[in-house]
């Protein structure tokens, strides 16, 4: 794994998740996710998502070191 996998564009992001980076940005907000430990994060959207893993955890460190 590349050390700055987090660093996406939306192409690659809708790609593999059907969403953009924004829709995401919106989704992590409201599920307050800068709040919760990045596993949790993860885990929401492995579970009520349907995010792949790899793409959970990608997702997840974007957004956090945003929001950082």
């Amino acid at each position: 794994m590349k050390s700055d996998y987090w660093n996406v564009d939306d192409s690659q992001v809708i790609e593999k998740t059907g969403k953009s980076l924004s829709d995401w940005q919106r989704i992590l907000d409201g599920f307050q996710a800068s709040t919760k430990k990045s596993n949790v994060v993860v885990d929401f959207l492995q579970k009520e998502c349907g995010v792949p893993r790899y793409w959970a955890r990608t997702l997840t460190t974007r957004y956090l070191k945003q929001v950082g």
